[in-house]
């Protein structure tokens, strides 16, 4: 419910304070599993990406959120899954309730980057999208997000405002008919760069150790 209030009260503000708009999101299935794979450039990534569709967008967030009354309250009320980065059985629980999610049927929002991009690239996708679209059959929907980092930079503690905001959705992929989990990824990050138009990097980013790391990042809180 509180998922809800807060999407109805915030969804016009923040619509025509940053001027945001959407497009394709007729790829977004209407029911059933799937998977928003987006580019990484800014914490408010999380936040402008539950706009652009009509239903409930769940993230897994890194445990830190939830230690802190200024955030906890937050991402508790948003139905945010949350993670331990040290690994152990509490990464396992929380990779678990994300493919919980799917399989019930929802939306699963995640970064392949792993991180944020620290210079405007498009940087090499980790496995994980890919696993959990072949262990759960969820189609992947690849999304490309502009004006992101102008509204909140990396090492920003608020964001600026007025600034244009865009969002692109793109044809939906099946996921891997095999477990060659690198092919359907690099395929994922193809996607994602046709949308975006970002230069390519065949390396991996390097983990952002910022004070404000998004939700659905994977080198933050879901591991390939």
């Amino acid at each position: 419910m509180a998922y809800w209030v807060l999407k109805i009260l915030l969804t016009p503000i923040l619509r025509i304070v940053f001027r945001v708009r959407v497009e394709g999101t007729e790829n977004v299935p209407r029911r059933g599993p799937v998977i928003l794979a987006s580019n990484h450039q800014s914490f408010m990534d999380s936040i402008f990406l539950p706009l652009a569709v009509h239903r409930r967008v769940t993230f897994v967030a890194k445990a830190e959120y939830f230690e802190s009354w200024k955030t906890a309250w937050f991402f508790r009320a948003v139905g945010m899954i949350p993670l331990k980065r040290d690994g152990g059985s509490a990464s396992e629980r929380a990779l678990a309730a994300a493919k919980d999610v799917l399989r019930g049927g929802g939306v699963l929002g995640i970064y392949p980057e792993g991180t944020r991009s620290p210079d405007g690239r498009l940087y090499k996708g980790h496995t994980g999208v890919a696993r959990l679209s072949l262990q759960t059959g969820a189609a992947v929907v690849p999304v490309a997000q502009f004006g992101t980092a102008q509204v909140q930079p990396i090492g920003a503690a608020l964001p600026k405002l007025f600034r244009r905001v865009q969002i692109k959705m793109g044809e939906r992929l099946e996921g891997p008919a095999t477990d060659d989990l690198r092919a359907f990824t690099d395929d994922v990050m193809a996607a994602i760069q046709k949308l975006s138009g970002q230069e390519m990097v065949g390396e991996y980013a390097k983990r952002d150790r910022g004070a404000l790391a998004a939700p659905g990042s994977e080198a933050d809180p879901l591991p390939a």
